[in-house]
């Protein structure tokens, strides 16, 4: 397993370690409810520096990047991002991820899911065909996530820049903690607010960065926050899990991205993405509730009153705010309506359970 800078951090801190996408990651340190608590109302830190980071640069690069994602990333300028997909030449996901444009037709960071970093790396390179400068950086790129409606007030006095103010899906890029060329991001994963620091691992920059942090958020009670309650949290916003709601066999309109896949530009299998759009598609991703008490699970099938097979359960929890059992999966579009009724089977039981809008909370 792979160490991320932080991980000797998690390990002294009595955090519960397991494997996760070959690195040797914290799952919970105080439980977690109790982390997924400390998020939603004051702040917590994430380390998610086994995510990936690409540099595309120079002429070609905005072509190659309008190719090979589903969103329109002529929109950038400079200190704004996007999220959006890599759809495959099936019409299904490679890939979701996010565009930071950093110089505006020049200049892109691509973070991309920690487990796709080869796939996705090799994906992109098969279609540069115009020989736009591309750099993994993944492996020496620090990334904390400080999400909570505290975290930037506790962040403010480490840094110059404007991070109080920093609007949703925009970033600046300068010194934080003494530590320079440090990337402050507002593209959460929690829905709970607060921002990301991507910053170069090298020195002492990551116990630098990390010491402050936690010594700015002691008075408020900051928290060290492990992979479950980052579940827990995109769960309740109905925020897509790699792998498990969205993978190759998913399209973006079935997984409810269609606000993320444009149409005005080309891009990898856009025919069968309009297709699907002019005749609709015949199964959707939903937010469900359970009626009867019982926690979905991913791979649970989803069935009608009868019996008869349906649809698929991809995620699925007892939410910490809701204190009920929530998950998504994809059903036929036609049991895809707000208020139907779906049974989710449960060992030998079916259960009641309903579509909901997203997000839960």
């Amino acid at each position: 397993m792979k160490n991320t800078p932080f991980t000797h951090k998690h390990i002294a801190l009595g955090a519960k370690m397991a494997e996760f996408a070959g690195y040797n990651m914290p799952i919970s340190y105080s439980g977690i409810n109790d982390e997924h608590a400390a998020v939603r109302n004051n702040a917590g830190v994430f380390d998610v520096s086994h995510m990936g980071e690409f540099i595309v640069k120079g002429p070609d690069a905005l072509d190659l990047i309008q190719r090979v994602t589903s969103n329109d990333a002529s929109k950038l300028t400079a200190g704004k991002a996007q999220y959006s997909c890599l759809p495959n030449n099936e019409g299904g996901i490679v890939d979701d991820l996010l565009v930071y444009c950093i110089e505006e037709n020049n200049v892109y960071m691509l973070v991309v899911n920690a487990s796709n970093i080869e796939k996705d790396w090799n994906w992109i390179v098969s279609f540069n065909n115009k020989n736009a400068e591309m750099h993994n950086i993944s492996d020496k790129t620090c990334l904390l996530a400080i999400q909570g409606p505290n975290a930037t007030k506790i962040l403010q006095p480490l840094t110059g820049m404007d991070i109080l103010n920093l609007k949703y899906y925009t970033f600046v890029k300068g010194t934080f903690a003494g530590v320079e060329n440090v990337l402050v991001s507002a593209t959460g994963y929690t829905g709970a607010g607060g921002v990301e620091i991507y910053f170069e691992d090298k020195g002492t920059n990551a116990d630098k960065i990390w010491g402050a942090i936690f010594e700015a958020g002691k008075p408020q009670g900051i928290k060290p926050i492990g992979l479950g309650a980052r579940d827990t949290l995109r769960l309740e916003k109905g925020y897509c899990l790699y792998g498990n709601d969205i993978d190759d066999t998913t399209s973006p309109l079935e997984a409810g991205l269609g606000w993320v896949t444009k149409f005005t530009k080309e891009f990898t299998a856009k025919d069968i993405l309009t297709k699907q759009k002019e005749q609709g598609v015949e199964r959707k991703l939903v937010g469900f509730e359970m009626v009867e008490k019982g926690i979905p699970r991913h791979g649970y099938s989803i069935k009608d009153y009868s019996g008869a097979e349906i649809g698929v359960v991809t995620s699925g929890t007892q939410s910490p705010t809701l204190q009920k059992a929530i998950g998504l999966g994809y059903v036929r579009s036609v049991y895809a309506a707000e208020g139907s009724k779906i049974f989710i089977a449960v060992r030998d039981k079916l259960l009641e359970a309903k579509v909901v809008k997203l997000p839960f909370a």
